[in-house]
């Protein structure tokens, strides 16, 4: 079978290569699956450079979320068939075979497409555990700068659920349009030297009692300065792979304060996590979630797909295919 693998941390497009393997064999509690469809989110593109929040031993096979066929079944699994469509969280998943935690794997309404299902887990789950965790109440405003990525559509979306107000900061003013097509329509570009006023504006002077912050660098800083006195800041992502910053002054006079956000270390209880990704497959189902991919590449093609992931502007996520 074909699989991408890189053997040393670095750019992504350089060091991704592809290469014929021997297919893995299911253990207990696992199954092997066909991929299908698996997405480049940039959790992946980070830990292929070295950057993310862990190592693997090298030479490794990327790949962290996907949709396939289950093909087998390892010793004791009983909640999934061969046959039978799946989603969820896996390893190697840059591969025309990879094994997965069976537990970790829900089967996919045929109603689903595999746009869809194969980025059902990540981000949407993410989402939902950070609104879990905000604390906060219907009526209040929260901010997100990098509003046009997958997360910052998730968020105005279950959070208008909740009746929670989201504020989205985006970088080129051409993406306000684009996102409003999707219903995003409290959104305002940072381009322009009065785009602080235009947040006042947009919120009626409101105070932003939180700040979802995805970009790292000067994003922190750019978000904090709209933010509420004594607001959380939360820190979701480094999209421009740089130290985050923000000001002394932010911290010592506004009170404000800062945390950190992983998925990977879940901040609710594994009961709740499974009520939540209940609600992602019912809502997938119902077409209340529709998520989109704009290109797909074989597994050939791997150096390539994530030069362009990198690119700006994307419409949808970049996925791998076999």
């Amino acid at each position: 079978m074909k699989r991408a693998v890189y053997s040393q941390f670095g750019t992504p497009e350089t060091v991704l290569k592809f290469e014929e393997a021997e297919r893995p064999q299911p253990g207990e509690g696992q199954v092997l699956v066909k991929m299908v469809l698996s997405p480049i989110h940039n959790h992946d593109l980070m830990t292929i450079a070295g950057q993310y929040g862990f190592k693997p031993p090298l030479p490794a096979v990327p790949g962290t979320e996907a949709v396939g066929i289950v093909e087998a079944l390892g010793a004791g699994v009983t909640n999934l068939k061969v046959g039978q469509r799946v989603a969820g969280g896996a390893e190697q998943t840059w591969a025309e075979f990879y094994t997965a935690n069976a537990a970790r794997l829900v089967p996919v309404p045929d109603s689903v497409s595999d746009e869809t299902a194969c980025q059902l887990v990540a981000m949407p789950l993410s989402t939902k555990m950070l609104l879990d965790t905000l604390d906060v109440k219907e009526g209040d405003w929260i901010a997100i700068n990098a509003a046009n990525g997958a997360v910052g559509k998730l968020l105005a979306q279950y959070g208008a659920e909740k009746g929670v107000k989201v504020l989205g900061l985006l970088r080129r003013a051409a993406a306000v349009d684009e996102l409003a097509k999707t219903g995003f329509t409290t959104v305002v570009a940072t381009e322009g030297a009065d785009w602080r006023e235009k947040v006042r504006a947009m919120t009626g002077g409101a105070p932003i009692v939180r700040g979802i912050e995805s970009l790292g660098g000067d994003g922190a800083n750019e978000l904090s300065s709209i933010l509420a006195d004594g607001a959380q800041l939360v820190s979701f992502g480094a999209m421009t792979n740089t130290p985050l910053k923000i000001s002394a002054g932010e911290l010592l006079f506004r009170n404000i304060t800062v945390k950190g956000f992983w998925g990977a270390k879940p901040p609710v209880k594994p009961e709740r996590v499974g009520v939540l990704l209940g609600e992602l497959i019912k809502d997938a189902a119902e077409g209340k979630l529709v998520l989109g991919i704009e290109a797909a590449y074989t597994i050939d093609q791997v150096a390539e797909a994530a030069k362009a992931s990198g690119e700006p502007g994307r419409k949808g996520k970049i996925a791998i295919k076999p």
